[in-house]
């Protein structure tokens, strides 16, 4: 699988259909729905007709969408697939590429260079691999697809908006199967309210200017909280005595009162800053303290395990060694995992979606169970849990 639209595309995840929202029935039904909402919304019929001209439903796009099984991988395994020695060498030459671009994009937006090349690999290679469905049937398929209409009938009218403004060809124009274009992989809506021309060309191209690109993306992840001089994630060894049920993301305390607790970095020094206990794969693996930044990423992504090695990566970019692997307990298989959560809910608690997926639902569900029957309480399921239950 290439890792084409996996930040806005995951967005999706926990969706269900919204009735509210009107999806399904004929496809060219749906389709006149469109272009009557998007006359009543000022556009005009000659302008409506040529952009909905050529629009068709794309089985590959559905295909896509219910083919996310890799996110049932553990942090370790996902992050050993995603981060390769030639992305660390080539995150380094585009840095150097763009040195200029991204010391811009830090006085602006303070968006650390590291976080936009971690994103720049894992989309599109660097810009290499950009996609190659076409993105207004990708969004009307999905928008028709009763999953989750209320997250993409906007971006077809967001799209019709770049249409017109001479932004966006709906015969030609391509990208990845969940509708986003360009380097760092933008939703047209995303596009209007984001897009920066970082060349001075006078227009915004993300698919072919890397400054255009990561302006962008640097200006949305400063729309959506970005801390500007703050790090986002940060390795550190915690004591084997800790008390565990303190860690996971629904805790947080100050990163100083982690150090009192025997909780120390790997490098550098501990920031005056609000911090979650990160254990990806329980208290025998990797450790992280999470800063408000790393939250971010949830913004504009919903998976755990992407956006754990994302996070991670950017720091490797700028010089973070690599993690220190532990020893941790064997990962459930998915549908070992089906099982867990079936038995969770069963027990009144939400976990969302039964996926496979081990998502922050299922580990704040995980963790209670743990407290519960007076295991280890790092969120991290077992095989002695799943018994357990």
């Amino acid at each position: 699988m290439r890792f084409l639209s996996i930040l806005a595309a995951l967005t999706l995840s926990a969706g269900t259909a919204i009735a509210s929202v009107p999806c399904g029935g004929s496809f060219n039904s749906f389709v006149n729905d469109l272009k009557k909402e998007a006359m009543s919304k000022g556009h005009s019929k000659s302008s409506v007709d040529r952009f909905f001209g050529g629009v068709r439903q794309d089985p590959k796009t559905i295909k896509a969408d219910r083919s996310q099984g890799v996110f049932q991988m553990p942090f370790i395994d996902f992050s050993k697939r995603l981060i390769s020695q030639n992305r660390i060498d080539n995150g380094r030459k585009k840095s150097r590429q763009y040195d200029a671009v991204f010391d811009r994009i830090e006085r602006q937006y303070g968006v650390s260079r590291g976080v936009l090349l971690a994103f720049w690999a894992f989309e599109t290679d660097y810009g290499a691999f950009q996609g190659n469905f076409n993105t207004l049937n990708s969004l009307v398929t999905l928008a028709h697809d009763c999953r989750r209409p209320a997250l993409f009938r906007p971006q077809v009218f967001a799209a019709l908006e770049l249409y017109e403004s001479g932004n966006f060809n709906p015969a030609k124009t391509t990208g990845a199967w969940a509708g986003e274009i360009g380097m760092v992989q933008m939703l047209p809506a995303d596009i209007i309210r984001n897009g920066v021309d970082g060349d001075g060309d006078g227009k915004v191209s993300l698919k072919t200017s890397a400054p255009d690109a990561l302006m962008s993306g640097g200006k949305m992840l400063n729309h959506l909280g970005w801390r500007a001089n703050e790090p986002w994630l940060q390795e550190v060894d915690v004591p084997q005595n800790l008390d565990w049920s303190k860690s996971g993301l629904n805790h947080q305390m100050n990163a100083r009162d982690w150090a009192r607790l025997g909780v120390k970095p790997r490098a550098g020094k501990l920031p005056n800053l609000q911090a979650s206990l990160l254990l990806p794969q329980g208290r025998k693996g990797p450790a992280f303290l999470a800063y408000p930044n790393y939250r971010v990423y949830f913004e504009w992504n919903k998976s755990f395990v992407y956006v754990t090695t994302a996070a991670y990566f950017a720091t490797r970019l700028e010089g973070a060694q690599r993690y220190d692997i532990g020893n941790p307990d064997p990962a459930l298989s998915g549908n070992q995992m089906k099982q867990l959560q079936k038995k969770l809910k069963a027990r009144g608690h939400d976990v969302g979606k039964v996926d496979g997926i081990l998502g922050k639902l299922t580990r704040a569900a995980v963790q209670k169970e743990q407290i519960r029957l007076g295991l280890p309480a790092d969120a991290w399921p077992t095989k002695i849990l799943l018994n357990k239950l």
